[in-house]
């Protein structure tokens, strides 16, 4: 199973993939995170791993996959930006961090200035999913940059769930719609994650936009901001994550459409 984890910045995307990662290893999968956010370094201290060798650097750079593009446009064809089919064990030692059951992957970071623009890295991303091989036990987490620019990439093709972390915000609300609205055209359903709120501000929320799709309430956490302001692991348990392990087993099972 692949579950594509979006929203807007700060509304807690990459708590919510480190809580539910770890939760769904101590419940006997192995976890693939795929971090496709190239402007986020934080993820891989939330999880306890070191930065592994960027799948990008790994194809050569950033420059070296800018001219394939350019290459396979300029001769009419699709822009292929990788091929390869690989499972978790597949991946070249390299790119993955390891601990337990649990493995980190990045795509690729922006770090210079005037570079360009993250298009390359979003294509990869793109290929990647598409074609990774998960076995019966293997679940993939897929971080993403913040707003919609993924789901107009096309990232989400290859997506069995997308759940979409909203903070009680305007701006989550009407992310909420577009996105729903851009994975229905993919012909994929949306499930909310409400984070860092008390049920009060859920319930109106949920009103908002429409309880049946709320997957799981994630109240606000003293331990968990402290510990993200500090660059810390995320090692402790978290109300309302045991909901979204819940949800995302009874999707495996066929139970979430």
């Amino acid at each position: 199973m692949k579950i594509l984890i979006c929203g807007k910045g700060g509304s807690g995307k990459s708590t919510i993939a480190s809580l539910l990662a770890k939760d769904l290893k101590t419940k006997g999968y192995r976890v693939l995170v795929v971090d496709t956010d190239e402007s986020n370094y934080g993820l891989s201290a939330q999880l306890g791993l070191k930065d592994p060798k960027e799948l990008m650097d790994q194809l050569g750079g950033k420059k070296t996959v800018v001219d394939k593009m350019w290459s396979t446009r300029s001769a009419g064809e699709k822009a292929a930006i990788f091929s390869e089919s690989w499972s978790i064990d597949e991946i070249p030692s390299e790119c993955v961090s390891k601990k337990d059951n649990m493995y980190l992957l990045q795509i690729g970071k922006v770090k210079h200035f005037g570079e360009g623009c993250a298009c390359p890295m979003g294509g990869l991303s793109r290929d990647f999913l598409t074609s990774l091989k998960l076995e019966p036990k293997d679940i993939a987490i897929i971080d993403t940059e913040a707003g919609v620019e993924h789901l107009g990439r096309g990232i989400a093709s290859g997506a069995d769930v997308i759940l979409l972390v909203i903070d009680p915000t305007y701006e989550s609300i009407r992310l909420s719609e577009k996105v729903s609205a851009m994975a229905k055209e993919a012909g994929k359903s949306v499930h909310f994650i409400l984070n860092k709120m008390d049920q009060a501000t859920a319930d109106k929320i949920s009103g908002k936009i429409g309880k049946e799709s709320v997957a799981a309430v994630v109240p606000f956490s003293q331990l968990v901001q402290d510990k993200g302001l500090s660059g810390e692991e995320l090692d402790t348990p978290v109300a309302g994550i045991a909901n979204i392990t819940t949800f995302v087993l009874n999707a495996l099972q066929g139970g979430t459409n």
